[in-house]
């Protein structure tokens, strides 16, 4: 009979053996404290337009070297829950503003941190969230007021540019006139009248070779594909779209054919050749120039395609075939059936083209208003142009934002301060304890020009310092100077470094609630596994051991 060992009193003693159970300030509370500041700090680094890349091999060895923020949290495989919350208020931030995923891990890990020295000062959580709900209300009623530059116009190319290149530059530092410039064109160019702006509408085709000057806007869309017959261009060209294959039917039972004669043989193959024939000529009849398939081209149809003219390509992807649908405003037909003239899409050009030593087909729309744009990326590598994309993709997300509301805060660090210097004084006014932690929340917004700082190998104390200073004396508008190799601040709107107000506003919002929320654990139970962990395949316990 096995010895009965007894449970320590507690918590612990209700559960399951093997399950943990962690309580109080030192055990739960600062532990998630601690994970949170080191995760922060890692990304930390890569914050701005002189953050440092991260190198990331994701469980499937694919490699990524890259500073987006959004990119590094998603291919990490997180495991600890706290800091699982915070990237899921990162991502939260991504689907809503599709940029400033960095601020809001960073925000979340600062405040974290300087809540950790009022907590060892006696404070309580409750009071430590209560403190920063009462300074986020405070900081949303301000952030209003310190917005410097409004885009009413956003089918203007200039302005749209100015403002998109902020973004662009805090990833592509160096190439942000150049890809502010093609990313404004592309969103300007689709730019519906009535309807909202959709992202999706904006495609990214990268194409290894050359170099990023070489990139360019494509009104339409570009495929990575040679076409199937001999036909290469179209002109004015009705397309005919299908998502089945171009081939002789197959007939849905199995049936048996009796042929006694050869001429029997030649007459039964004949019929389905002059069947075949048949409905491509009815195809070509209703005026298409283009046939666009989601499934493969027989041969017998191709040799009817390139008798009658007929320019072939094949998509492989059934979303390709829906965005080209859009593109070219037809209908994708499920049988191999002739289109009406209500189906048919139109293009003004479809060709193939070779860029470097790739043959990509090109559906391109030469009329004023485009319902799709591709970018063509040119780079030297494949995490190169990976890059450009991300970058891109940031870009057309902040225009979105702009068509919601066009309104624009003053960047490098200028926002950050002058809240700090705003919620320093308001926290005079409050009486109770909170009033410690709204103090604080003003010192977690200086972690921002701070890390710039850092990033850019300036002293980080003297910057904060001197932005405080032209701050007191009305300056809103000053912030770090990226450029300088001495700590200096300059007026961000004379160059244009401006960052998105909707951007800012969710970001404040989701990281101190993420904060909040982590404040909030006192306690951290983890339940044992039914049947304990897994074992792997192959290794002792497993069926397949030999």
């Amino acid at each position: 009979m096995a010895l009965h060992v007894p449970k320590a009193p507690g918590f612990a003693s209700m559960l399951k053996e093997g399950a943990q159970a962690y309580s109080g300030l030192e055990e739960a509370v600062f532990r998630n404290i601690n994970a949170c500041k080191e995760f922060a700090s890692s990304v930390r680094s890569a914050y701005g337009p002189n953050g440092m890349n991260k190198m990331i091999i994701n469980h499937i060895e694919k490699q990524f070297v890259t500073s987006d923020a959004g990119t590094i949290m998603r291919e990490l495989d997180v495991e600890h829950p706290a800091a699982k919350l915070m990237i899921e208020a990162s991502q939260m931030q991504e689907s809503e503003a599709g940029d400033g995923t960095n601020f809001v891990v960073i925000f979340c890990g600062a405040l974290l941190e300087v809540a950790e020295e009022l907590l060892r000062l006696g404070v309580t959580s409750s009071d430590i969230t209560e403190g920063y709900e009462n300074a986020l209300q405070k900081s949303l009623e301000i952030l209003p007021t310190l917005s410097c530059h409004e885009i009413k116009d956003y089918r203007s190319l200039v302005p749209v540019r100015n403002a998109i290149r902020a973004t662009v530059m805090s990833k592509q530092l160096g190439n942000e006139d150049f890809l502010a410039d093609l990313i404004a064109k592309a969103c300007i160019s689709i730019m519906p009248e009535k309807t909202t702006f959709n992202v999706d509408n904006i495609r990214v085709c990268k194409i290894l070779g050359s170099g990023l000057q070489m990139s360019e806007v494509i009104p339409g869309m570009v495929f990575k594909r040679f076409v199937e017959g001999e036909v290469t261009s179209a002109t004015k060209a009705k397309i005919a779209l299908y998502s089945c294959p171009v081939d002789i039917i197959q007939t849905e039972t199995k049936g048996t054919v009796l042929i006694k004669s050869a001429e029997e043989l030649k007459n039964f193959s004949q019929g389905e050749e002059n069947m075949l024939e048949a409905q491509i000529k009815a195809i070509v009849d209703t005026g298409a120039k283009v046939i666009v398939a989601g499934a493969k081209f027989g041969d017998m149809a191709l040799h009817y395609m390139n008798k009658y003219g007929l320019m072939a390509v094949r998509l492989n992807s059934k979303f390709d075939l829906r965005r080209l649908s859009k593109a070219v405003n037809g209908t994708v037909l499920p049988r191999l059936t002739p289109p009406s003239t209500e189906e048919l899409g139109y293009c003004d050009n479809v060709y193939v083209h070779e860029l470097g030593d790739t043959s990509v087909t090109i559906f391109k729309s030469e009329g004023t208003e485009s319902r799709i744009a591709t970018v063509v990326i040119r780079g030297s590598t494949d995490n190169y142009m990976d890059d450009i994309e991300r970058v891109i993709d940031d870009g057309v997300n902040t225009f979105k934002g702009l068509t919601r509301d066009g309104r624009f805060l003053p960047g490098g660090g200028a926002v950050e301060i002058e809240l700090a210097q705003q919620l320093s004084e308001y926290a005079d006014t409050l009486p109770g304890l909170e009033q410690y932690a709204v103090r604080k929340f003003a010192s977690a917004l200086e972690f921002f020009p701070k890390a710039l700082a850092d990033n850019s190998g300036v002293n980080a104390t003297e910057v904060v310092s001197q932005l405080f200073l032209a701050h007191k004396q009305g300056k809103k508008t000053e912030g770090l100077d990226i450029e300088s190799e001495q700590a200096a601040t300059i007026d961000v709107t004379t160059k244009n470094i401006f960052d998105l107000f909707t951007t800012k506003y969710w970001g404040l919002k989701y990281a101190v609630g993420a904060a909040c929320t982590i404040l909030k654990v006192d306690e951290i139970i983890m339940a044992k596994r039914a049947g304990g962990p897994k074992p792997r395949a192959g290794g002792p316990g497993s069926d397949d051991e030999s």
